[in-house]
């Protein structure tokens, strides 16, 4: 190695250190200049200059410190693709994926665990339109993934016969546009780093998501013949955190106080540097009980003033405060899946009360937004400002003010009391039929708990219909990034839940569902091939079992024969062998297991491979309920 490229290795090292410790919010510090955002080299430490346009996304991508890129090959970045091995010397390093989907999904999943977007790069139309309903996820749970593609070359006259015409759309970006935060299309290199840097500051700016950047392959693929700046070096890469409205804030802490049993409604808050936090000090400071909505982990489970999952709880609440909260309506009403009818449990007089980016971003096409609640007092703004600020509102009321302080004082022994009740009968409820095989998801929560307890364990998705919640103890803010949003999106963030935790060498666990296995098996061989250590315990009740308890509903609501259900939603004739899946894409894999005995010994033997760095499956067969 030659000394400019020991100073270079030096320089980016101490670059990344120091963009881990400078940024807010896990990775970006919206006031400050991100760390590794440097000015653009003429040349590379080979001593060789940028040659080709695409060496330009290149120094971007280096710039605004992607530390991954995950892709399918496609040609259409075939430009792209060699100025990252041999200009960029493949830093960040792709990560070849078996499916667009998986690709996304991957980044997906790295962001939400690390605070940090990857970079995607997909292949023209055909390799867009399979990545959509990741993309779509993506934008579903806020979550900032940076997504390249290509096309082209618009110009006709370079096009090679056919493909290039049927790989080619007129504009691409119109495919995503309704579920992406911008997407952009430079029609020359000149539009390239401005776009790149505009993307990147949407990208990141709250409420969080994906961007969608199309290269055009002749664009890529010209040669360089003048010097492109890129954004300079003190440019701010993501703008500062909005600030709720003071006046609202006093509002909302006069009614908190004032109210006689409050409750706290967060969902999005833990994703943020010092969220996890600042719920725990603002439910002790004001004495209300929180239910976490669990988008992100955003309160310990195990805290007196838990009162998740135990809607009874929520019976003769007068104020309810939302905090980053998009559906009011799941955790508060009780619904009749049969029938459709819900019913609220929150008393009708209750006051509503919302602090976070409820009306921000919303998209013109997809529903996400879900049902609007009225509130008395809406301030817009971050909550990793606000929450702090409200706290400091509330304590200033409360001292000196002993009656006060009594009040809340009495309402936190009893909001404890009846969340010790609720625990211990969920403990005693999990022993139930420990004995029957095959397993109770009870059962196998509880057997997956022992083993890993006493690791620093992280849960990546699944919760088993929040079984896992009710029986681990979730102390810490990366214990559990948030779950899952659907079938076959599980196994692919799952892995980049892992990847963002592989050099802490945490316990990655993924309570992996066979149905969700089954749309992206390959995405196993990814885990294999980049040595992602995660522990896969499949949560296998051979079906798709989320519908076919929409059928049995059916069949009871209808008359018809309830045995029938299962036509249609069943994984068995043949059942899938996860234990030699896994082994087929290099995965240690055991299974299937369907005797409750056997779990813990294969659980044990799979904890020794994951800690050795490389990932590991255990296939058990649990019950339909």
């Amino acid at each position: 190695m030659t000394a400019k490229q020991e100073v270079a290795k030096t320089a980016r090292a101490m670059l990344k250190w120091g963009d881990r410790v400078s940024r807010m919010a896990r990775c970006f510090n919206s006031a400050d200049v991100p760390s590794k955002m440097r000015n653009a080299p003429m040349s590379r430490t080979d001593d060789k200059l940028r040659g080709w346009q695409s060496d330009i996304i290149v120094d971007l991508i280096q710039r605004y410190g992607f530390e991954y890129i995950t892709l399918n090959p496609g040609a259409s970045f075939r430009g792209l693709h060699d100025s990252l091995v041999n200009y960029g010397q493949n830093d960040p390093p792709m990560m070849l994926c078996n499916h667009e989907e998986i690709a996304v999904q991957i980044a997906h999943g790295y962001a939400k665990a690390s605070g940090k977007p990857m970079a995607v790069i997909l292949h023209n139309l055909v390799g867009m339109l399979h990545a959509t309903m990741a993309i779509y996820y993506a934008y579903l749970d806020r979550v900032p993934v940076f997504i390249m593609g290509a096309t082209g070359p618009m110009d006709e006259g370079k096009r090679r016969p056919h493909i290039d015409w049927t790989h080619t759309a007129l504009v691409q970006g119109n495919a995503i546009r309704d579920y992406v935060k911008w997407d952009y299309q430079p029609t020359s290199i000149d539009g390239v780093p401005e776009s790149f840097a505009r993307a990147y500051s949407i990208m990141t700016t709250q409420p969080q998501g994906p961007v969608y950047m199309c290269y055009d392959a002749a664009l890529q693929e010209a040669k360089l013949t003048r010097e492109i700046p890129l954004p300079p070096a003190h440019a701010v890469a993501t703008p500062s955190p909005m600030m709720p409205d003071p006046r609202a804030i006093e509002q909302i802490a006069d009614k908190l106080l004032a109210a006689d049993k409050p409750l706290l409604l967060p969902e999005y808050v833990g994703r943020r540097e010092g969220g996890f936090e600042n719920m725990v000090k603002l439910a002790e400071t004001v004495g209300a009980g929180v239910w976490d909505i669990c988008n992100a982990l955003n309160f310990p489970n195990r805290h007196p003033l838990s009162v998740s999952m135990d809607k009874e709880a929520m019976r003769g609440v007068d104020v309810v405060l939302g905090l980053d909260v998009k559906d009011f309506e799941k955790a508060t009403y009780e619904l009749n899946s049969t029938t459709r009818e819900i019913k609220p449990v929150v008393s009708e007089t209750a006051e509503w009360l919302e602090m976070g980016f409820a009306e921000v971003n919303i998209s013109k096409w997809a529903m996400d937004y879900c049902r609007m609640q009225p509130c008395s007092v809406r301030a817009l703004g971050d909550t990793s400002l606000g929450i702090p600020a409200l706290i400091e509102a509330c304590e200033k009321r409360i001292a000196g003010n002993p009656e006060l302080a009594a009040k809340i004082a009495a309402r936190k022994v009893q909001i404890g009391k009846r969340h010790d009740a609720t625990w211990a009968k969920w403990q005693e409820d999990a022993k139930k039929d420990w004995d029957a095989a095959p397993m109770t998801t009870a059962r196998l929560a509880l057997e997956i708990w022992d083993v890993i307890k006493d690791e620093d364990w992280v849960l990546t998705a699944n919760t088993m219909k929040h079984q896992v919640r009710k029986l681990w103890d979730f102390e810490k803010p990366y214990r559990h990034p948030g779950i899952e949003l659907g079938t076959s999106t599980q196994i692919g963030m799952s892995i980049g839940v892992a990847l963002a935790h592989k050099k802490q060498k945490r316990i990655v666990v993924d309570i992996q569902p066979d149905g969700d296995l089954m749309f992206d098996a390959g995405a196993l061989w990814v885990a294999a091939k980049y040595e992602v250590p995660m522990l896969i315990v499949m949560y296998n009740n051979r079906a798709y079992y989320n519908d076919w308890e929409h059928q049995i509903r059916m069949a009871r609501l209808r008359g018809t024969d309830e045995k029938k259900a299962h036509i249609g939603m069943d994984l068995f004739g043949p059942e899938p062998d996860f234990g030699a899946l896994a082994r087929s894409m290099g995965v240690y894999g055991e299974g299937p297991i369907e005797d409750p005995k056997d779990v813990r010994p294969a659980l044990l033997r799979a904890l020794e491979v994951v800690k050795s760095g490389k990932p590991a499956l255990i296939d058990t067969v649990t019950r339909h309920r």
